[in-house]
């Protein structure tokens, strides 16, 4: 179970008109190259513009990406039916 801490929301920009739900992989140094993975959600201009620096959303590391990949997913619906919100995300990764 993954919790938001109220501190990962950030505030939106209001010339924001989409959201860029991404997977971003974490090297974990060992032999192979092992990576940890998070979902991050930015809110992007009508260009697609956006920055990198201040995700509206990030998720704490996951270690499958299925599982980050599945997030993303719940994201993304979310986000095309209008219903993204701290309070959406909240409910959905609780």
């Amino acid at each position: 179970m993954m919790v938001l801490k109220e501190s990962g929301i950030q505030q939106i920009d209001l010339k924001a008109t989409h959201w860029l739900v991404g997977i971003q992989g974490e090297t974990i140094q060992q032999p192979t190259g092992y990576y940890h993975w998070k979902v991050s959600i930015y809110p992007s201009n009508y260009e697609g513009s956006f920055n990198w620096n201040h995700p509206f959303y990030s998720s704490d590391l996951m270690q499958s990406m299925d599982c980050a990949i599945d997030l993303a997913k719940t994201f993304i619906v979310s986000c095309e039916n209008d219903e993204l919100s701290p309070s959406t995300i909240k409910e959905k990764i609780s």
